[in-house]
């Protein structure tokens, strides 16, 4: 008997008809990653902190983490453009040595009209009707109930005199970070303060505390987890994260094989952002930089970029993701956004960008943070999230046909002559099986030169272990159009042919 079966005995003396059935030709799918959300909930919210919990709604967040929570609003925020992908939350303590963040609105002066306040938290419009004759004081009341009566906002208000006070529900930095404004759209938009009225915000500022990330992360566990909206974004929690995320021991790593990426973001003006940057060199987070006035909450930012990634990474995981829409995002204004130069300077120090087209806000290009190697040397082998994407998307689509075709092989040299049907695999068959393998992933236009990866894979049998074999897996993985330059040679006539 030559064929190799799992279950049926050699021996079976039992008549007739005996079959066993074998998947290993059949599997046509791969492991794929889910998304998540670290985030705070309210302090007196139901939902368990420091456990994976998948979220299937904004709904469901706003009942377990508390209707304007940071973990609420980043939920709802993703969901608004991934509303059908698998998304898990962990809900993380707030800092208890931290501070809630404040900011204030203060009103003066007598309504000389009838009109209507637009006050704008994050991207969230709030209006409070202004009746002719109306005190400064009776308008921050009311103003203070409009900003109540939301309850998905990120605040709470209390009012004196003619002040409003905002103070964020969350402990922490990320409050600091809630941007305000009055009129966002302005007299184009039908948004105009009426006269008689002066209205001075001050800016959300005095949040602290950054959340101890060790049983997040513990929590995370062996969950593949593609897409990682990380909202805490200094270097500390950076590093703690990066930790995690490593190709040594955490989730790149050849012991785990988890991968996966993290998506967080900075607002501030280029040069505070490119000093960030050129602090960080991780290869698995992307930071996206924003104006210092933009009008989203950055946390928001953060959900709506990682939904885009994984909208879109996971339809081609070699597409790059520029031009990608993050729903519901208010842009700086025109005057404050970054310039192409700027963007320039951004891209050239780690930094992630975005830009605005019809006044919606759009990806630009999704780098990550490498950018030295480990001798401070200048490398872009990791400049694109897009490249670390297609890569475990690869690693995992090998690693799919080998343990399927081959769990229970025996291994041996080539040119043994085995019967036919045999468990054994060889070193032969092993690389007709990588490079088939990489046809499929040509086809399917993840990677390139398939002539040159078959002339340079080498497969192995390890010369001190009989029962290993080594590979050198060398794929080109395909790229993404990025500049497309053109050179306008223009004539003012052609000269007429001649003979």
């Amino acid at each position: 008997m030559t064929i190799s079966f799992n279950n049926i005995p050699s021996n079976i003396r039992v008549p007739l008809f005996y079959a066993e059935v074998d998947s290993s030709a059949a599997n046509t799918i791969q492991d794929t990653g889910a998304s998540l959300i670290i985030a705070h909930p309210l302090i007196d919210s139901q939902i368990e902190r420091n456990k994976l919990i998948i979220m299937p709604s904004s709904d469901q967040a706003k009942k377990l983490a508390g209707r304007g929570s940071q973990l609420a609003r980043m939920v709802d925020a993703y969901r608004n453009i991934d509303n059908f992908g698998e998304l898990y939350v962990i809900a993380v303590d707030e800092p208890t040595a931290g501070a809630n963040a404040t900011g204030t609105i203060q009103i003066l002066g007598t309504a000389e009209e009838t009109g209507t306040l637009s006050l704008y938290i994050g991207n969230i419009k709030i209006q409070s009707r202004v009746t002719i004759s109306d005190t400064a004081e009776n308008i921050a009341n009311a103003l203070n109930s409009a900003i109540n009566a939301n309850q998905d906002l990120p605040v709470t208000a209390t009012v004196t005199d003619s002040t409003v006070k905002l103070t964020a529900k969350n402990k922490g930095l990320n409050g600091n970070d809630i941007p305000l404004c009055i009129n966002y759209y302005g007299s184009i938009g039908g948004e105009e303060t009426p006269d008689g009225l002066k209205i001075t915000i001050t800016q959300m500022s005095g949040g602290t505390g950054t959340p101890d990330l060790t049983p997040v992360i513990a929590s995370m566990g062996d969950k593949l987890l593609d897409f990682i909206a990380f909202p805490y974004c200094d270097v500390a929690s950076l590093s703690a994260i990066n930790a995690e995320m490593g190709d040594t021991k955490g989730r790149w790593s050849y012991i785990r094989q988890l991968y996966g990426h993290v998506y967080t973001a900075q607002k501030g003006e280029l040069s505070e952002l490119v000093e960030f940057g050129d602090k960080l060199n991780y290869q698995h987070i992307t930071v996206a930089g924003y104006e210092s006035t933009i009008q989203t909450g950055i946390d928001e930012l953060i959900a709506m970029r990682t939904a885009r990634n994984a909208v879109f990474i996971c339809n081609d995981p070699a597409r790059p993701t520029q031009t990608g829409l993050l729903n519901g995002a208010l842009p700086a204004s025109d005057s404050n956004q970054f310039t192409l130069t700027e963007q320039q300077s951004l891209l050239s120090h780690g930094i992630a960008t975005a830009y605005v087209s019809s006044g919606k806000l759009l990806i630009q290009r999704d780098i990550s943070t490498y950018q030295r190697n480990s001798y401070g040397i200048a490398d872009n082998s990791y400049l694109d999230s897009e490249t670390l994407h297609t890569l475990a998307y690869v690693l995992r689509k090998l690693r799919s046909v080998i343990t399927t075709k081959y769990p229970r092989h025996k291994l041996a040299n080539d040119g043994t002559r085995f019967g036919a049907g045999q468990a054994i695999i060889t070193p032969a068959v092993a690389k007709a099986e990588i490079n088939a393998t990489y046809r499929q992933l040509e086809l399917m236009g993840l990677v390139e030169n398939f002539d040159l990866f078959k002339k340079n894979l080498i497969v192995e049998r390890n010369v001190n272990d009989p029962n290993r074999l080594d590979v050198l897996f060398p794929p080109d993985l395909v790229n993404q159009l990025r500049v497309f330059a053109v050179l306008a040679q223009f004539r003012l006539q052609y000269p007429e042919e001649t003979n």
